[in-house]
């Protein structure tokens, strides 16, 4: 069974708002590059897949945009050519290497999670808490900002139930971000 692996930036006070915390700069894109090409799949909900799209998805022209670094574009090629699911009840159709997820989200899930391969990354703030509910996230990964953003939406507000976590990999950044990755612990006999 595949994994599936949560992952956002998040500032101090668990503002997950994308333009809340450090700037991308190239550690950290570099960093969640690696995160994305770890996974067979993306999946996505209607936002972030639009917000993921309008950004990373390569130009008709084939030319990355003048606005992008050198440094975004490995992770630019990561995103856009890997396979997305969207989970979406609103949009009639998807393209961008996406397939559109309808119905039972949980069981469809469950369904990706048991096809054979490395894993699936879920980003965003809606679907991870519909899927942390479920109890279908194997892996938390928070890039923790040193940022406090005082608004804004706050990580898996909402929980109908806390999620004992144990740390099981700290990265830090020179910014003083850290990458921070957590699986849900046993549960206690």
């Amino acid at each position: 069974m595949r994994p599936l692996r949560y992952a956002i930036n998040v500032t101090l006070d668990g503002c997950c708002h994308h333009e809340a915390g450090l700037a991308p700069d190239e550690e950290s894109m570099h960093y969640w590059a690696t995160e994305v090409a770890r996974a067979d799949a993306l999946l996505f909900g209607r936002v972030t897949y639009r917000m993921m799209e309008s950004a990373w998805r390569r130009p008709a022209t084939g030319t990355w945009p003048d606005w992008m670094r050198e440094w975004e574009i490995p992770f630019a090629e990561t995103i856009d050519r890997a396979q997305k699911y969207v989970v979406s009840s609103t949009l009639d159709g998807v393209d961008w290497n996406a397939e559109l997820l309808r119905g039972d989200v949980g069981q469809a899930v469950q369904e990706l999670k048991q096809e054979p391969g490395e894993g699936l990354f879920v980003g965003g703030v809606t679907l991870p808490l519909a899927l942390a509910d479920l109890g279908l996230i194997d892996e938390y990964v928070f890039l923790v900002q040193p940022i406090i953003a005082g608004h804004g939406p706050t990580l898996l507000a909402g929980l109908r139930e806390r999620i004992q976590l144990e740390l099981v990999d700290r990265q830090d950044f020179r910014s003083g971000a850290a990458a921070l990755r957590y699986r849900p612990a046993p549960a206690a006999a």
